[in-house]
């Protein structure tokens, strides 16, 4: 079919099915081996790079290998381990209130529920939908960082500015079989090929179907 006579839909699926191959594979940016570890530095990433973060947690998770461990410590050597991170105070507030909550009401565990989730500090529903997907394979939503904002409008297939109804729209083009893909793919995408600054479309595998792209038909 002709790329003109995709509807929205198909060519939303068109776009995903051709990065499958490069991005299927790619292992989440942040380290982490539990559930709690990567709720933690997801919480942790706001705002910061993902290699920084990965820095203090290697840190941190051997200190405190378990919530108990963080609900318990001193916050001052809590503090201490996170101040290499932007905001660093408040996220070490958020990291240990969080595992207080989830010692007190989750038996230390993270909770498999988006909306028992969003009710943690420091947890929106961004970290959320990404650490269900990562961490459960349970794709409640799309993820929508800075990159899958960005290629969102590229690729034309959200105008929105707010990342909610960003999200919203892409849960409309695609099955939800593919939400949790949708932000790996673009997110990885936008790493490597689709650059904020000098996006190199002569490399996409999609510059066909993308409005932006001088080699879409």
């Amino acid at each position: 079919m002709p790329v003109t006579a995709l509807t929205q839909e198909q060519r939303a699926v068109e776009i995903l099915n051709r990065l499958k191959p490069l991005y299927s594979n790619s292992p989440c940016p942040l380290n982490y081996e539990t559930p709690l570890q990567l709720l933690l530095a997801v919480i942790m990433a706001a705002q910061c790079t993902d290699d920084r973060v990965n820095r203090v947690t290697a840190q941190l998770f051997p200190r405190f290998p378990d919530a108990a461990a963080i609900a318990q410590s001193d916050y001052t050597e809590l503090e201490t381990i996170l101040r290499p991170l932007s905001m660093y105070s408040s996220k070490a507030k958020n990291v240990q209130a969080t595992c207080r909550i989830l010692v007190e009401r989750f038996d230390g565990q993270v909770p498999q529920n988006i909306d028992e989730l969003v009710m943690l500090p420091g947890v929106g529903r961004k970290t959320a939908t990404m650490v269900l997907h990562y961490a459960y394979g349970i794709d409640v939503g799309v993820t929508v960082d800075t990159h899958v904002k960005r290629l969102s409008d590229r690729l034309g297939l959200s105008k929105q500015t707010d990342i909610d109804k960003i999200e919203k729209d892409l849960m409309q083009l695609l099955p939800q079989s593919e939400w949790g893909n949708c932000f790996v793919f673009l997110t990885y995408h936008g790493r490597s090929i689709c650059n904020a600054k000098k996006p190199t479309c002569d490399r996409c595998v999609v510059a066909d179907l993308c409005p932006s792209s001088p080699q879409s038909s």
